[in-house]
């Protein structure tokens, strides 16, 4: 198909050039990535409209997942130009299908936020889904994702894949402490590299009963370790209540009742 397009609009131009020399094909390439996408989608509709044949490529997986394209997708749709999917191996399905983990309902959920108070916010939003979710990750960020999804969804099953289909593919598997655990041990020598993608069980299906006896029971726990250490009953209930997702008015009179008891 590459050989009989008029155009090429690569994420890295510089990437897909390889690919193409290896395969003898000559080609005009373009380039189409996040900085260029909103003004480029609108050229390459033109040039649709006016008869060529353009292929959107992407560096690596299935085009459009977590790449750029949904903008000329979008446009290249309202125009009336005909669209047709050539899908590549996706890395968080290529995971999901050999994790181990429930596949009949997942949530890619793509990329966490850079910072660690927008991150836990993301995974608290997450932590009562039910499905499994997919995560992509950089690898100067893995260790520290992983610390907070071992903080805020605790030791679920999860499953890291690396460089999947490819050369040195990686499957690693256990529960999110262990992973975070071994992870962070991995970033001190320098060997976490590649394209990197998670796979994490949902929130395990216990009955509401037992699910709110083991609330009770981290809250005091977290209230008495505070309490413990000396900090400000105020300052403890919003800390706890924000890790928890409780409200704190609830939160801050529990740990009066603690403090009163002891």
């Amino acid at each position: 198909m590459l050989r009989e397009v008029d155009l090429i609009a690569a994420e890295d131009t510089r990437h897909t050039r390889v690919l193409l020399e290896h395969h003898g094909i000559r080609a005009r390439l373009i380039a189409y990535h996040d900085h260029v996408e909103a003004e480029r989608a609108d050229e390459l509709v033109g040039r649709a409209l006016g008869g060529e044949s353009i292929a959107l490529v992407s560096d690596a997986g299935t085009p459009l997942i977590a790449d750029p394209g949904f903008r000329l997708v979008r446009a290249a749709a309202a125009a009336g130009v005909k669209v047709v999917p050539v899908p590549g191996a996706s890395a968080p399905l290529a995971l999901l299908s050999c994790a181990g983990l429930p596949t009949d309902r997942f949530t890619f959920v793509g990329f966490l936020p850079q910072r660690e108070v927008a991150r836990r916010r993301a995974l608290e939003e997450l932590a009562d889904r039910r499905e499994t979710l997919l995560f992509l990750e950089s690898p100067n960020r893995l260790a520290a994702a992983l610390a907070d999804m071992a903080h805020v969804l605790g030791a679920r099953d999860a499953v890291i894949g690396r460089e999947l289909t490819k050369r040195f593919e990686e499957i690693r598997r256990g529960t999110l402490v262990a992973l975070a655990a071994a992870t962070a041990e991995q970033v001190e020598t320098g060997r976490v590299r590649g394209e990197l993608v998670l796979a994490v069980a949902g929130r395990p299906d216990v009955p509401d009963a037992e699910r709110a006896e083991a609330d009770a029971a981290s809250l005091d726990l977290l209230l008495r370790r505070g309490l413990d250490a000396g900090e400000p009953v105020a300052e403890l209930a919003r800390a706890v209540a924000r890790e928890l997702g409780l409200k704190r008015r609830a939160v801050y009179q529990r740990a009066l009742e603690l403090k009163a008891a002891r």
